[in-house]
């Protein structure tokens, strides 16, 4: 866990040499150059990315995960090409897809 904070405390303190950006990030929010964060991820955590999504036209949602360690993290990359981490942990476990029950069932 201490590595994990670590690791974000640099990542933040990359955002105080990156561009500003249109709007504020939230104070739990890290910001930096896409290449800077998945540098990290890949050689401190090991993580790769299992997932993408795209939000409409505002952002592009990734989710990173090591099998090694258990971490994850989900980035934000914006069209302005500034990526963000959203959220990250430990643990992670990928389930099997597992169908919906039918509500009118």
């Amino acid at each position: 866990m201490f590595k994990r904070i670590a690791t974000a405390a640099l990542i933040f303190g990359m955002t105080a040499l990156a561009p500003p950006l249109a709007a504020p990030a939230t104070a739990q929010t890290l910001c930096a150059p896409r290449e800077a964060i998945i540098e990290r991820l890949s050689t401190t955590f090991g993580e790769i990315k299992i997932g993408v999504g795209l939000q409409g036209q505002t952002a592009i949602y990734e989710v990173w995960t090591s099998e090694t360690t258990g971490s994850w993290t989900i980035l934000q990359t914006r069209p302005n090409g500034v990526t963000c981490i959203m959220a990250a942990g430990e643990i992670w476990r990928t389930s099997d897809k597992v169908p919906l029950p039918d509500p009118e069932a």
